[in-house]
């Protein structure tokens, strides 16, 4: 079997934590025992692309336990569990081709060798793989069915392809499905963000001024977990609504440039490039720490630190310390990276059942209707997303009441009034 992993040996403590999350995600472990059963993709060849983590582990299990012969590759060179990769290749038997820390020549190597077996469908993770198809490997696209792409980064990236129309297969936003983002997004990236920060540089972060750059879900969950872990935060954004609502939610809400004169930890969660500048560094206190969970590292503007520096040294793992011309510090974490997946694990189990539950049922629903679709960005179905839901709420031991006929009558009609 073709694969490429840091190291072989580490596959028995990843196989433990694959189990471990797996305990936390019963939704996708109620599509495993259905998948196992019916096989309903039987046949399909998968390349994807995702953060290579326990969780991403289970899901792998499914899709192959379903009938596909799947291959996996990272979608960024810093969220590889080493651990996790060597026990899908020696346990699981799927190829994988991801070794944390790797440089971005391998890192597409690593792509290109996720797709040399001809996929029929992608799942992504910020669309490097559909890049990748499109730019430099189109004789794949006569085979393909379509593709998912988990985050908003990806869809955002897609969708400017569809309206470009250079889109060559359709793809299905599951980062988009309200069990996703709703979740996910907001209780996931919150809180691995904090225990990213956290574990990188052990700070205390009651009474910081923590700065939140950029107001979305993901943005919401940053902030709402810092405010609970006691810090003052400071919200930056460009969407006037965003921004309405970051001051009703009882966040503060300025521009970057004033939040970069007062600002202790400053994260940024836009999706969108070069977000802190040479400005903004250049207004810092001494000793701010930057951090990013965007997907890609282009958030922080990397080579305009490096030029106000003097020096620049790594005094702890995943922290880098830049002396500016001028004297002060600045460190930035995990090289600018996703700092949850860099210096943590990622999203715990719980919120990425629902996300890999949409991805499961997305790769069966395009292998059912892929010749019905255009080439374009679509929506998960609503009944995927109500399924998912309802699975949830079961395993949780949680009913939820029921509409009457009377009230469904009175909710789509229009002649009783006041």
């Amino acid at each position: 079997m073709d694969y490429d992993v840091k190291d072989l040996d580490l596959a028995k403590k990843g196989k433990l934590r694959i189990e471990w999350a797996g305990r936390f995600m019963p939704v996708l472990g109620n599509i495993k025992q259905r998948f196992k059963r019916e096989k309903p993709l039987k046949g399909i060849r998968m390349s994807a692309c995702l953060h290579v983590t326990s969780e991403t582990g289970n899901l792998m299990e499914v899709l192959k336990l379903g009938g596909a012969d799947v291959r996996l590759t990272a979608s960024n060179p810093l969220s590889t569990q080493d651990d996790v990769a060597a026990a899908l290749v020696k346990h699981y038997g799927i190829p994988v081709f991801a070794i944390k820390g790797e440089d971005s020549k391998t890192y597409y190597k690593h792509i290109n060798q996720s797709l040399d077996h001809s996929p029929h469908i992608t799942m992504d993770d910020g669309a490097d793989l559909v890049c990748a198809i499109h730019s430099k490997r189109k004789e794949l696209l006569p085979e393909i069915l379509g593709g998912t792409e988990e985050t908003t980064t990806g869809v955002i990236r897609l969708k400017s392809m569809a309206k470009a129309k250079v889109l060559h297969y359709p793809i299905i936003a599951v980062n988009d499905a309200k069990t996703k983002h709703l979740f996910d997004n907001r209780y996931g990236t919150g809180q691995s963000t904090i225990d990213g920060i956290l574990r990188a540089t052990n700070i205390l972060i009651a009474g910081l001024n923590f700065v939140v750059v950029g107001y979305g879900w993901c943005g919401r969950g940053v902030a709402m977990r810092a405010s609970g872990s006691g810090a003052k935060v400071i919200v930056c954004e460009v969407d006037p609504l965003r921004a309405l609502e970051a001051v009703m939610d009882g966040y503060q809400v300025m521009s970057l440039n004033e939040a970069a004169k007062t600002g202790d930890v400053f994260v940024t969660v836009t999706g969108d490039k070069s977000v802190i500048t040479r400005e903004h560094f250049s207004k810092m206190k001494d000793g701010a720490i930057v951090a990013n969970s965007g997907h890609f590292n282009v958030e922080i503007d990397i080579p305009a630190i490096k030029n106000l520096s003097k020096k620049k040294r790594a005094i702890r793992e995943f922290v880098d310390e830049y002396t500016l011309k001028n004297g002060k510090k600045i460190f930035l974490l995990g090289e600018g990276r996703l700092i949850n997946l860099a210096a943590a694990e990622g999203h715990p189990a719980v919120v990425m059942d629902m996300s890999f539950a949409n991805q499961a049922l997305s790769a069966q629903y395009l292998c059912q209707h892929s010749k019905k679709l255009h080439k374009t960005v679509y929506p998960v179905p609503s009944t995927i997303d109500e399924k998912i839901a309802g699975m949830k709420l079961k395993s949780m031991g949680i009913r939820i009441d029921k509409l009457t006929k009377e009230q469904k009558d009175y909710l789509s009609a229009w002649q009783e009034g006041t």
